[in-house]
């Protein structure tokens, strides 16, 4: 049996066995190497997913309404069971084609007979569900080159393929730092892991469900307004756009942990972060500019979920110094 004076390679108040620098630095090499390899598997489940993935960005861009100046006409084109296009149509155009007087109408193209020839005529529908799905137009997103279609597969797989790996890269890493922490340090890490990960996920549905939506219509109407063409979209940018503004948002609700982690280091305290309200203010509004579409409404949108979540951030502080001073006063 060891004897009572021997040193063992591990402390239970440690957590984890004493190594020297050369096995750190090899437990860091398998890290990155098993890292690679998940963020890689994911990268390419995501590429041969690529159209599911695609499906699902383009979700908030089917809930942003498109409008319409009142001088267009919209006409949806149907061939039988299929729908050959939505077109946006001049006065001059809508006249000439004797598509009726709404702004919206649907046109039924059928072959017809005369004569010995049998060409194309159209109809206009009168029922009112087929015209009511012209008014259900959505941006539309276009590959304008060649190599496009691959550039967009490759861009959803990194996008993809790092949310995917995120979880993994995170526990390897954690496996790598953990051992070198005391009880007390895991439990606030992991709490701060817990909280900042809910924290993160909040914000990105946030931004996909809630924001997104709104900001894609507004960029639409703002486009619109300058007299440009705003109802195709390169895929590229909008998936670039898209992933970079549910990341920041995501970024954004970390904000709680960030602030109460220098009050817990002692950095900060309640009384410094009730007196920086106004420069949260206007920090929030910046971000709310950066990531967002060049729209106020929109940035303010955004930036009042990271300002109440500055202002819980102070009650949080306020609390634990009110329990600090109760402990003290107990002891």
């Amino acid at each position: 049996m060891p004897s009572h004076d021997e040193t063992p390679d591990f402390d239970a108040d440690e957590g984890g066995p004493v190594k020297n620098f050369l096995e750190h630095l090899e437990d860091f090499r398998w890290v990155l190497v098993k890292s690679a390899v998940a963020v890689g598997v994911a990268m390419l489940l995501c590429l041969i997913g690529a159209n599911y993935v695609i499906q699902i960005i383009k979700w908030p861009m089917t809930r942003a309404s498109v409008s319409y100046p009142l001088s267009e006409k919209i006409v949806v084109i149907n061939y039988g069971t299929n729908q050959l296009g939505k077109f946006v149509l001049s006065p001059e155009q809508a006249a000439f084609l004797n598509v009726g007087s709404n702004q919206f109408s649907s046109v039924e193209v059928k072959p017809v007979r005369i004569g010995t020839n049998q060409v194309l005529g159209w109809q206009v529908s009168t029922d009112p569900a087929i015209a009511a799905d012209a008014q259900r137009m959505h941006i539309n997103l276009v590959n304008l080159n060649p190599a496009g279609g691959f550039f967009v597969a490759f861009q959803v797989a990194i996008y993809g393929g790092l949310v995917i790996a995120g979880p993994f890269v995170l526990f390897f890493l954690t496996s790598f730092i953990f051992p070198a922490l005391k009880i007390h340090e895991k439990k606030h890490i992991f709490r701060a892991m817990f909280i900042g990960a809910a924290l993160f996920l909040l914000g990105v549905a946030f931004c996909f469900f809630g924001l997104m939506p709104f900001a894609l219509e507004a960029s639409q109407r703002y486009s619109q307004w300058l007299g440009l063409g705003a109802y195709e979209w390169r895929a590229e940018d909008y998936i670039s756009f898209v992933c970079k503004f549910m990341l920041g948002m995501g970024l954004g609700f970390e904000l709680p942990v960030i602030l109460l982690t220098l009050v817990k280091l002692g950095v900060l305290n309640y009384t410094m972060l009730r007196s920086m309200w106004r420069y949260m203010i206007v920090i929030n509004l910046i971000l709310g500019a950066l990531l967002t579409t060049p729209e106020v409404l929109t940035q303010v949108l955004m930036a009042v979920p990271l300002y109440l979540l500055y202002e819980i951030t102070v009650w949080i502080a306020w609390y634990w110094e009110w329990r600090d001073r109760k402990r003290a006063l107990k002891s």
